[in-house]
């Protein structure tokens, strides 16, 4: 099957939704099936390090796919858009899934120790640091540009449902194979979602759309003056940022701290996890199911303000029931505007440039967000939970303020 299809001439109709058109569901089947093997994989990882040193010692062995993929993840960006998402998801997925393999035989093999379960998360953060910006540029060549909020929604589903199965099927693996097994599984899984995205066609460049080639430093500072000159793309990307560095922390670690200091216990996490999953997948089947969101710009600005003062809320409520309704709401609000942030990057950021703008977009979200969970727990060890949701709901707030007076932003739609 070719990988490559005619693009659909600007102004007309798509043949087909997306949630009816095969080659999205084919990449949706890939995209799922490497989700839940990168949560097995996390999940694998994890309990390694936890059986092999400290609580402290594991820590930094989870955390260390997060250095890498900051460093990296603009140049991964180029990559992406000089040879395409396509190939470039296709063989960072198979590096990926080499990688892991590896780690498993190692696991059942021998003993590799903390600095060998480092290493295996240093390189997997490396090779993130390509794929990511691939994955995320990806829906941009699949569908036209009215179907893009769509195709959000689909993924935003699929994440959840990732969420849902990885740690099911993880503790399943590491249950019956150890973590070698798990590590194992997850090589399958990655493996499987390989040849599924293999099947996937993408929209061939008109001549005039391709990136030009330059040095890598070059490229990147192209995509970053591309950004800059975008009345819309500059406001949005600093928007996003802010919204990323004050909910990773609070809404990751945060939780399971609150959880702690409340006395809600392992099942009162679940509960609040579960409530903040289903408000995420509202929102994605809503985007899925209509399709386009009318004033995209002043909905995403709202609804980022909106659930800003819901992860303030959340850690005031003193029951877990209390506040698995505040993570329903949280999640429904951040999904949509999440999504709609998505949807509104790719249809701005023109074919040339879908990959650095996407690289730069989720570089705090993937590379630097993570590195605060240190200070997220001290903080919270010094103040507690309550001050650190309102300080992170506050970076959150200021993200959806930005949107909201930037006049550009404010006025942005997607195409119909």
């Amino acid at each position: 099957m070719s990988s490559t299809v005619a693009s659909t001439p600007a102004g007309s109709r798509p043949e087909r939704v997306a949630h009816r058109d095969g080659n999205v569901l084919r990449w949706l089947g890939g995209y799922v099936g490497s989700a839940v093997g990168d949560n097995v994989y996390y999940l694998a990882l994890s309990w390694a390090a936890v059986q092999g040193g400290t609580p402290a010692q594991a820590g930094l062995v989870t955390a260390a796919s997060a250095l890498p993929r900051a460093l990296l993840m603009l140049g991964g960006g180029v990559v992406a858009d000089r040879y395409g998402p396509r190939r470039v998801v296709l063989a960072s997925t198979g590096a990926r899934t080499v990688l892991v393999l590896t780690a498993a035989v190692l696991l059942l093999a021998t003993r590799p120790g903390l600095w060998g379960l480092g290493t295996v998360a240093v390189l997997f953060g490396v090779v993130d640091a390509v794929f990511l910006p691939a994955a995320g540029a990806l829906p941009a060549r699949l569908v036209g540009p009215d179907q893009l909020a769509r195709v959000q929604g689909m993924r935003g589903l699929g994440i959840r449902l990732a969420l849902v199965l990885g740690g099911p099927i993880g503790g399943l693996g590491v249950a019956l194979g150890g973590t070698g097994g798990a590590f194992g599984l997850a090589a399958l899984l990655m493996g499987t979602s390989l040849i599924a995205l293999s099947a996937v066609r993408v929209r061939q460049l008109p001549a005039q759309d391709a990136p030009a080639r330059r040095g890598v430093l070059a490229e990147l500072r192209d995509g970053l003056r591309h950004i800059g000159r975008d009345p819309v793309l500059r406001v949005l990307v600093l928007s996003i940022a802010l919204n990323d560095l004050g909910f990773v922390g609070p809404m990751n670690l945060g939780l399971t701290l609150l959880s702690q200091e409340r006395g809600w216990g392992s099942a009162g996490m679940g509960l609040v996890l579960a409530g903040f999953g289903v408000g995420a997948a509202s929102a994605s089947v809503l985007l899925a199911w209509r399709g386009r969101v009318p004033c995209a710009g002043r909905v995403m600005a709202a609804s980022t303000i909106a659930g800003a003062l819901a992860i303030a809320a959340l850690a005031r409520v003193p029951s877990a029931a209390g506040a698995a309704g505040a993570a329903l709401v949280v999640g429904l609000l951040a999904g949509l505007s999440g999504a709609l942030a998505a949807a509104l990057v790719q249809s701005n950021a023109g074919a040339a440039y879908v990959g650095r703008v996407t690289s730069v977009s989720t570089l705090v979200s993937y590379g630097v967000a993570p590195l605060t969970f240190p200070l997220v727990g001290w903080s919270v060890a010094r103040w507690e939970a309550g001050p650190v949701f309102a300080a992170g709901a506050g970076g959150c707030a200021l993200g959806g303020v930005v949107a909201l007076v930037a006049p550009a932003l404010r006025r942005a739609e997607l195409p119909c």
